[in-house]
């Protein structure tokens, strides 16, 4: 990809429709790419998916997916484990189908335990599922999303580090939720360029490349996230940070997860666009 597209997550709120409407409609608000919300299920029938891939195309439409939340790769129990690592996979194979390009997970939580014990079990289950996908033929790029909680894995670190141990992984960052997770944190330029340069230090070139980016306003308290806001009605020093990706010349899909997706997405094109 050589140009930062920007996009909703899910259907736009002016669109009354399926996914299908929900393409159309971002394609005539002048934005370039859709989240399909796959959060609490996979909403989207096998027999749906090639149409939906059709029409994205039609429409230069750019499809990326959130995956369901209910995942814990940290999970004690066996079975939980093994419905996460099925979560996973289902949804993949499911938004591969619909042409999107990118899937992104909230991996796992800590359960209270040593933080880089958990990341070497979120390491071997996302190879195992990898690899799976890789022989399945299910080309698309599976991101850890950084989270707006301390108690869940995926600090900005963390999901670089994975992204280093396994092949066709690079991150789903959220700048709301590192913000949110530092309870206040990561709202400066200097420190948004300082996360800008550990992607390149970790990942490289690529993963300036191909970012799948989610941003919003966000209410947070000392436990981090609580719920998302309209970037405008929120802290988010989004101007400072869209300077940053400008002068990184990063190229990949900006997903607006605000309460009003679509007017924050096309805020944000129209600012980017000006710089």
């Amino acid at each position: 990809m050589n140009k930062l597209l920007f996009g909703t997550a899910g259907i736009p709120l002016s669109c009354i429709g399926d996914t299908i409407d929900g393409i159309k409609t971002v394609n005539g608000l002048g934005l370039n790419s859709m989240e399909l919300e796959f959060v609490r299920s996979i909403n989207v029938s096998s027999e749906m998916a090639p149409k939906i891939k059709k029409a994205a195309r039609e429409k230069d439409i750019i499809l990326t997916c959130h995956g369901q939340y209910f995942v814990n790769l940290n999970a004690l129990e066996i079975a939980k484990l093994k419905a996460s690592i099925q979560r996973i996979l289902s949804a993949s194979k499911r938004a591969y189908e619909c042409g999107a390009w990118s899937i992104c997970f909230h991996m796992a939580y800590y359960m209270g335990q040593d933080k880089p014990k958990v990341h070497d079990k979120v390491i071997n289950e996302v190879k195992k599922i990898r690899n799976i996908l890789d022989d399945e033929g299910i080309k698309i790029w599976l991101r850890p999303e950084t989270t707006g909680k301390a108690t869940q894995w995926g600090d900005l670190i963390e999901t670089l580090k994975l992204t280093q141990e396994v092949e066709n992984v690079l991150p789903c960052i959220d700048f709301s939720h590192l913000h949110a997770r530092s309870v206040g944190k990561y709202n400066t330029y200097d420190e948004f360029k300082w996360q800008m340069e550990q992607v390149e230090k970790y990942v490289g070139r690529e993963g300036l490349n191909n970012m799948h980016i989610h941003l919003a306003g966000i209410n947070y308290g000392e436990k981090g996230e609580k719920n998302h806001l309209v970037l405008d009605d929120s802290d988010m020093n989004y101007r400072d940070l869209l300077k940053v990706w400008k002068e990184f010349k990063i190229n990949g899909v900006v997903i607006s997860e605000s309460p009003n997706v679509e007017t924050d997405a096309l805020l944000l094109q129209k600012i980017y666009k000006r710089l």
